[in-house]
């Protein structure tokens, strides 16, 4: 079992070949946008519904739960992206602190959060896309807007709306994360004028019960309630920040750019999120919107604003690929290091010539999401992808703990404050937002794991970069 605890070294991350080492082009902007661009997307548009059925007027206080444990685990993520700036995020850091059996159970984890959270923020916009459709009077067939699970065949805005989105990130990443810029600032407005029209109806008794369900998650007449149920699926809102760790090698200066943008990018995102989940459930009795796949266009129509809720849906229809885009971007930048580890096949890593980006993994991946977006449910989606990063967030916290302890003699550019504070509190806040998944969820991500380990035997021990090395 030695090969579990095989370490990459911690210069090995910035040294590497040149033909598989991406192009430093993004500055922090790009960085700030990357954040909110993958933060601000299917869980303020659309998780809002789920989570107020889930836990009535208080899913502001989830949400608040979200934007605390990620403002801890940013901190972390932030030490660790700035004193291994290579590509990889926490996949990276835990092959070099924990070892590579651990590292790639994080890598695999990693496929639920980016891969699988792109396939439910798609199965998201198709929620939008139809419900504006409809508005204008035209009705798709049902068997091609939901999968089977819907009485349906496929649903295939999702699938379009991913084969879309890879092709633009196959035109390189700077390309793509200026249009990304653009995208974020069409939803902030949508934002502002959903606040800006709803903030004036607000009603005091919208508000109460406020906790109809209690605080823990619990189970009422055989569905999951209480503000951490609705916590652990609107948890999938605030991915963003660690989305832009996985860009760290193709940072300009990533010492300030990557501070400014894993921090700014959460802190701003919490704060939208908390204000517009207010004006919601203030505006309008969170039970007749809960169940929407459009949940602010939904209120906006009810307020009698059709032209706003036109635009609001609109507006999400153009944006929310933003998310996907960054969300595909951090996955295709860790398959990519897993590859060129050895973990993963080693011709995944090559770049194309002319972009100096990975466009194979790139259409791989854009596959692998628009077949789950096609077949599967938004919540199960959600809450699966969930999971992964609630392991992810994990592994760098613990990675923070060890290294302080392990190197402390390291130049930390920027340290986590009162870490024997905050890492711990991480890890701890993380088990309990797993623990308050619903039981179905948790056995499938172990048997997702268990697939993994098999994968890892199978293949990945003895086919890495260090067991090469070794033998």
């Amino acid at each position: 079992m030695s090969f579990w605890g095989r370490r990459k070294a911690l210069d090995a991350l910035t040294h590497v070949d040149e033909s598989r080492q991406l192009k430093r082009t993004l500055s922090w902007p790009h960085l700030v946008a990357l954040g909110i661009g993958a933060i601000i997307g299917t869980g303020i548009y659309t998780l809002t519904g789920i989570g107020a059925e889930r836990a009535g007027p208080a899913v502001i206080l989830a949400f608040a739960a979200c934007g605390i444990l990620c403002v801890f685990a940013a901190l972390t993520y932030t030490e660790m992206a700035t004193l291994m700036p290579a590509a990889g995020s926490a996949y990276t850091y835990t092959y070099s602190v924990l070892g590579e059996g651990l590292a790639w159970l994080v890598g695999w984890s990693l496929i639920l959060e980016y891969a699988v959270t792109c396939s439910a923020v798609a199965v998201g916009w198709s929620g939008y896309m139809v419900g504006l459709l409809e508005s204008l009077g035209v009705h798709l067939p049902a068997w091609m807007i939901s999968g089977p699970h819907g009485g349906g065949i496929i649903n295939l805005p999702a699938v379009l709306i991913t084969l879309a989105v890879t092709a633009m990130l196959a035109r390189g990443a700077k390309e793509s994360a200026t249009l990304n810029i653009v995208l974020v600032a069409i939803k902030l407005l949508a934002l502002a004028v959903f606040v800006g029209l709803t903030a004036p109806a607000i009603m005091p008794e919208n508000f109460t019960p406020f906790m109809p369900y209690g605080f823990a998650s619990h189970s009422v007449d055989g569905q999951v309630r209480g503000v951490m149920a609705a916590a652990a699926i609107v948890f999938f809102a605030f991915f963003g920040f660690d989305a832009v760790s996985t860009s760290a090698e193709e940072v300009k200066n990533p010492e300030r750019d990557l501070t400014i943008g894993i921090i700014g990018s959460m802190v701003v995102c919490t704060l939208i999120y908390m204000i517009v989940a207010a004006c919601a459930v203030g505006a309008w009795p969170f039970a007749e919107f809960a169940t929407s796949g459009e949940p602010l266009a939904f209120i906006l129509r009810g307020l009698e604003h059709p032209g706003a809720a036109f635009g609001i849906g609109a507006a999400a229809i153009i944006a929310l690929p933003s998310v996907i885009l960054v969300m595909m971007f951090g996955q295709t930048r860790v398959f990519f290091v897993m590859a060129r580890d050895g973990l993963l096949p080693r011709s995944l890593s090559q770049l194309d010539a002319q972009r100096r980006g990975p466009l194979r993994l790139t259409f791989l991946v854009g596959g692998f999401v628009a077949l789950v977006a096609g077949f599967f449910r938004l919540d199960q989606i959600a809450e699966l992808s969930n999971a992964g990063t609630l392991t992810a967030f994990i592994a760098v916290s613990v990675c923070v703990m060890v290294l302080r302890r392990t190197r402390p003699d390291l130049p930390r550019l920027f340290r986590c404050p009162a870490v024997w504070i905050v890492a711990p509190l991480a890890v701890i806040g993380c088990l309990y937002f797993m623990i308050s998944l619903p039981t179905g969820t948790l056995v499938r991500f172990a048997i997702w794991n268990l697939i993994g380990v098999g994968v890892y035997l199978a293949y990945g021990r003895r086919r890495s970069l260090l067991a090469q090395a070794g033998s």
